[in-house]
């Protein structure tokens, strides 16, 4: 589907550029910074597939380091219940032994006391057999404590060596751990690096942009009927994407502090853009689907605002503390929100409904992240991608 939409496209496309040929009111100098700023959009693309990438390997290590997290819970939960059960096997052991030396003891002040005596000390028959009756309990009394015994000391050794092993599985669990969560820091300083790469491009985009417009103040004006025709091609591809993308279903939580807040088509990413009246600079991410979609917390916090918010239309903001560290996000354009000022909200949780209110061209989220509190568009403002995965 997606090869004939961008078919259909690329014919209006055609026929735009011939009009714009036809024209000649550009020289080689435009057409030549024309490529040069077609070639850093291409190189943006190809940083944006790699961070997309990133962030789905970023996704899986953090889904194996909640893994590895609970068996280390459950392991130290198993070594804890073995200490216990080696504590309570000493206990007896040490009783019985106890037991046993008060016994000899007493053997030794008393002197020993022969059962045949005690047999053929019998007044009668009757007493004989009560007395045997006494020997033969005391006796198995005897034998049955040391059976307990050798079996407890037993069942101790094994124990012993039990929590022996599960210590080293806890070890060796661990040094996974470790292994994870450098791995984890490794994607994400390649991935930030990525994002610093892209915003130095975009950076170099909108300069090129602006030179082109400074030397050349003449553009192409497009015969208005074929321009109508571009826009609607592209409204169409858009609102079939959206559909694609399934209206009303909730985005896949990821593991990890951040998770994408919703369902969508990255329509416009973090910084210089341009819209048909001048280059301006995008301080959040846009993520494009039908009215009504879904969207959610990117990660657990407080709600401190929802309401109109100027150009931005219905909006949620949520404050989040990160191990000490505070952040804000933003959600714009919203048709419609479901939380209260001051409500705590868990990641994943949903918050609003996808909309078009504000300055909007069409339903979309316009996502933005913070460090910090919310002061504005500008302060703490930094890249999304930075943090949620696409």
């Amino acid at each position: 589907m997606p090869i004939s939409y961008a078919t259909s496209l690329s014919e209006l496309k055609d026929q735009k550029s011939q009009v714009e040929k036809q024209k000649n009111s550009l020289s080689n100098q435009i057409k030549k910074k024309s490529t040069a700023i077609s070639s850093i959009e291409a190189k943006q693309e190809a940083l944006l597939e790699q961070i997309s990438k990133l962030g789905s390997e970023i996704t899986k290590t953090n889904d194996q380091i909640a893994v590895v997290t609970g068996e280390i819970k459950q392991t130290n939960s198993e070594i804890e219940k073995l200490q216990q059960e080696i504590i309570a096997l000493q206990e007896k052991i040490d009783q019985r032994d106890q037991l046993l030396k008060e016994r000899a003891r007493a053997i030794q002040v008393n002197g020993s006391v022969s059962y045949i005596d005690v047999l053929l000390g019998a007044n009668s028959f009757v007493d004989f057999i009560d007395r045997f009756s006494a020997v033969n309990t005391l006796m198995e009394a005897d034998r049955q404590i040391m059976r307990d015994q050798k079996s407890d000391k037993e069942k101790l050794e094994e124990q012993k060596l039990l929590l022996e092993n599960k210590k080293k599985e806890l070890e060796t669990k661990q040094a996974k751990l470790q292994s994870l969560k450098e791995s984890l820091n490794a994607q994400k300083a390649e991935k930030n690096k990525l994002v610093d790469e892209l915003e130095a491009e975009q950076e170099k985009l909108a300069k090129e942009k602006k030179l082109l417009e400074k030397e050349y103040s003449e553009a192409l004006e497009v015969s208005k009927d074929l321009q109508d025709k571009i826009i609607a091609e592209q409204k169409r591809i858009l609102e079939l994407s959206r559909q694609n993308d399934g209206e009303g279903t909730l985005p896949v939580v990821s593991s990890g502090d951040w998770t994408k807040p919703t369902n969508g088509t990255l329509t416009s990413g973090y910084g210089w853009r341009n819209l048909g009246y001048g280059p301006e600079f995008h301080y959040g991410i846009d993520l494009a689907n039908s009215t009504g979609t879904p969207i959610v917390a990117a990660a657990g916090g407080v709600v401190v605002y929802t309401g109109p918010l100027s150009s931005y239309g219905n909006v949620v903001i949520l404050t989040h503390n990160m191990d000490g560290d505070i952040y804000t996000t933003v959600y714009a354009h919203l048709d419609s929100y479901s939380v209260s000022v001051g409500q705590t909200v868990g990641k994943g949780v949903q918050i609003a409904r996808m909309g078009t209110t504000g300055r909007s061209t069409g339903p979309h989220l316009h996502f933005e992240v913070h460090i910090g509190t919310w002061q504005g568009q500008v302060p703490g403002n930094v890249n999304p991608l930075r943090y949620i995965p696409l």
